[in-house]
């Protein structure tokens, strides 16, 4: 019965590897920090999760400039931290060249394809969700006129806004505004100038504004609700940033490409390569809680939901700004 026992030990020893990794995660932020309300912090959020749940901690850090980038990836490559998660497509040059310096450690970019055999690229479907908010922009408009405030001027945030304007004029939007915030990296941190652009375009007569700008965003939504007017969040959900003035927010997963890095790590699974979520995918959405319930019409959500099946099922094809660099609608 010992010799069994010491067996069955043993073989259990043997075998724990292959489910379950010694891992240090860490995740390094963008510009704007992790608590911008925004992309940074739905990162956070997902680095969270997965401490509560597996009790591991992790590293982060936030970079101050763009020259921090090599020194911080390659610090925590040095000192042993696997996976390690960039939040942010700006972290694609410094990727390819430190992820060759250290072939062992699994790295996950967001918003970014790096080739790489140990990296793996999450991008997401925005312009799916920006056409089902679209949707809902048109349908709550009383003027037909919409607003777009982008961060950096970038074709990624281009592509919110096209799917944003095709959902928009499919509901019956006659005009849809746009304006990004800047060509610098300064304009994912502007919340003065974002809110600036708002007002610019409610005396426009645009009455719902959609930010895709990172921490700008926040000075757009508040624009929009002190102008009695309606705004849009992205990427986390932002409905509670103006109880009642914020439609809905296109949520962006980001939290979820963290978590799941850090799991598949944690229990041998990472993968490199391409993950590419959409709708169908769960990557993107449109947010519903207590804080907008009484703004979305029972008709309006009907809309959006019937918007999301069409598009899942490829009924509606939604322009994908990044395969021509132009905006059809």
């Amino acid at each position: 019965m010992k010799r069994f026992v010491l067996g069955l030990l043993a073989a259990t020893v043997l075998t724990v590897p292959a489910f379950a990794q010694d891992i240090k995660p860490a995740i390094i932020y963008d510009l704007g920090g992790k608590f911008d309300k925004s992309f940074n912090e739905s990162a956070f959020n997902g680095a969270e999760k997965f401490k509560a749940e597996s009790g591991i901690e992790y590293r982060d850090f936030e970079i101050q400039n763009d020259a921090q980038r090599e020194q911080a990836l390659r610090k925590f490559a040095e000192d042993g931290n696997n996976p390690i998660v960039m939040a942010g497509f700006s972290w694609a040059a410094t990727l390819e060249k430190v992820s060759a310096d250290f072939p062992e450690t699994n790295f996950a970019i967001i918003d970014m394809v790096v080739d790489k055999p140990n990296v793996r690229s999450v991008v997401y479907k925005e312009q799916e969700g920006s056409y089902v908010v679209g949707v809902l922009a048109a349908m709550a408009s009383a003027s037909k006129k919409v607003g777009f405030v982008g961060g950096m001027d970038i074709p990624l945030i281009r592509r919110f806004g096209c799917g944003y304007v095709g959902g928009a004029k499919a509901a019956g939007a006659t005009d849809v505004i746009q304006n990004m915030t800047g060509d610098t990296p300064a304009a994912w941190n502007d919340p003065t100038k974002g809110g600036e652009i708002a007002k610019s375009q409610i005396d426009q007569g645009a009455d719902v504004v959609y930010a895709a700008a990172g921490g700008t965003g926040v000075g757009v939504l508040q624009a929009a609700a002190d102008a009695g007017k309606l705004g849009i969040g992205v990427d986390s959900n932002q409905n509670g940033l103006q109880p009642g003035k914020i439609l809905t927010s296109m949520v962006k997963r980001v939290d979820v490409a963290v978590y799941n890095a850090f799991t598949d790590a944690k229990n041998g699974n990472f993968t490199p390569g391409i993950n590419d979520l959409g709708l169908k995918e769960g990557g993107v959405d449109y947010a519903m809680d207590d804080n907008n319930k009484d703004l979305v019409t029972a008709d309006m959500k009907a809309a959006a939901e019937k918007a999301k099946a069409d598009i899942i099922a490829g009924t509606i094809k939604v322009h994908d700004y990044m395969s021509d660099n132009a905006c059809p609608y």
